[in-house]
């Protein structure tokens, strides 16, 4: 049971801190997929084939990927407040001008430069919760976190598509009105963020003396627990060569690849059964709205009973499913049935596999790891929506790329049971042979 102290703490963390933490999430997914949204008019306009749109989607995880691990090293050092604040607003200042694309390669440029403005923003938040939240709520606190992804595409869907039917205004067309308007609230936000964020709990004077002091000595204690494992790793450089880091990793691409294939392909699939941008927006809604549910309370699942490992496997097992369906679906209905699956395994697989690096590493250690397993994974994002526009043009159809991020989730699964068969010899090693 929970003392009164502990639920206080709890309840002024959850409140205190995820809302906004998901507010910028939300606003960081917009700006990241509204490319889906105005390709359908964009493509054309600046002369985008299939390839050509799925290489510059892709090309944002590129940057993202070079910069991950000293953005996040930097916010380790600097502090969460300033560091998220400039992520923030360059990347909100880059998407606006997306607006202003020529042709393809202004096209790439500035999708990579979004990636590079964008790098540490998520692993960043990410190793946040981890300097707040105890071991017990940290796959919650992430879920809740991670939740606003899918209500990003729920909310976001139907508001880009409405937004796609405007008249043009001052000579811009609707795909610039998009990228402008979904700009907006990521630079305000930024400037927010350095009034409301606060680095750690020491500095938390919204608690109180008793409950700061309660919440400082149990992360001390969890930290100090897990030096005396089996396997920690606290310095940067070692934890970028921890063989479980690039498990994770590898984990965490075949997730990308599924979630950033439905952010930029989905409503160009759906479009393709005859709806109109709003209908295509309120379909590609749907499957959110049911992700949302479902990653809170596996979750919630996951921390009760501390489990990770199967927390993982089966939802991965599940998107994979669905992207096979979604490739062998003929009517707009199963189509939107199989995105379902894909899009609550996907969201669900992801806040137990965040609980696991906090398990193992700690310090700098964190934030390198942290930012490494975001920033491979991340490649992901490039490679799935790549490999659905190249296979478009090669076949004509959507099918065969599906497939293909199929197999990097059912990747995923497999790795994770080798992680954990793995964690397991290890932990048996270090026992002592007396007791358990």
């Amino acid at each position: 049971m929970k003392s009164d102290l502990e639920s206080r703490v709890s309840r002024k963390l959850m409140w205190r801190i995820i809302p906004f933490v998901m507010v910028l999430y939300f606003v960081s997914f917009l700006d990241r997929v509204n490319v889906g949204f105005a390709a359908m008019t964009m493509n054309k306009a600046i002369g985008l084939s299939p390839t050509a749109f799925g290489l510059g989607g892709g090309l944002f995880f590129i940057g993202y990927f070079l910069f991950e691990v000293p953005s996040n090293l930097i916010l380790h050092r600097v502090g969460a407040r300033i560091w998220i604040a400039r992520v923030m607003v360059t990347w909100g200042i880059i998407s606006a001008i997306s607006a202003f694309a020529v042709g393809p390669n202004s096209f790439y440029v500035l999708r990579f430069l979004l990636g590079v403005a964008e790098a540490g923003f998520f692993p960043g938040i990410i190793l946040y919760l981890s300097l707040w939240f105890p071991v017990k709520q940290r796959a919650v606190a992430a879920a809740w976190f991670m939740a606003a992804a899918p209500i990003s595409v729920a909310i976001g869907s139907p508001l880009s598509g409405a937004i796609m039917q405007l008249p043009p205004v001052f000579g811009l067309a609707d795909w610039q009105m998009l990228y402008i308007i979904e700009a907006v609230p990521t630079v305000i936000l930024g400037f927010f963020v350095l009034k409301y964020l606060t680095d750690t709990p020491s500095k938390a004077e919204w608690l109180a003396a008793d409950e700061r002091d309660w919440l400082i000595a149990k992360l001390k204690s969890e930290a100090d627990a897990k030096q005396s494992n089996t396997g920690h790793t606290a310095g940067a450089l070692s934890a970028l060569k921890d063989p479980r880091v690039l498990a994770l990793a590898l984990i965490y691409f075949g997730t990308s690849a599924g979630l950033y294939t439905l952010g930029l392909w989905a409503p160009l699939i759906i479009r393709e059964f005859g709806f109109t941008p709003w209908e295509t927006g309120l379909l590609t809604g749907v499957p959110s709205v049911a992700a949302v549910v479902a990653m809170i309370l596996w979750a919630k699942h996951s921390d009760r009973t501390v489990e990770r490992t199967w927390h993982v496997v089966i939802p991965c097992v599940l998107a994979c499913i669905g992207l096979v369906f979604a490739g062998l679906a003929t009517t707009a209905l199963l189509v939107v049935l199989a995105l379902v699956a894909v899009n609550v395994g996907i969201s669900s697989a992801k806040a137990p596999l965040w609980a696991m690096p906090s398990s193992f590493l700690s310090g700098a250690g964190a934030a390198a790891g942290i930012a490494m397993i975001n920033s491979v994974g991340n490649l992901g994002g490039f490679v799935g929506p790549f490999a659905i526009g190249w296979l478009k043009n090669a076949t004509g159809g959507y099918a065969a790329g599906l497939y293909v991020v199929a197999a990097t989730l059912a990747v995923s699964a497999v790795v994770t049971l080798l992680l954990s068969r793995q964690a397991r010899r290890v932990s048996a090693v270090g026992r002592p042979r007396h007791g358990h």
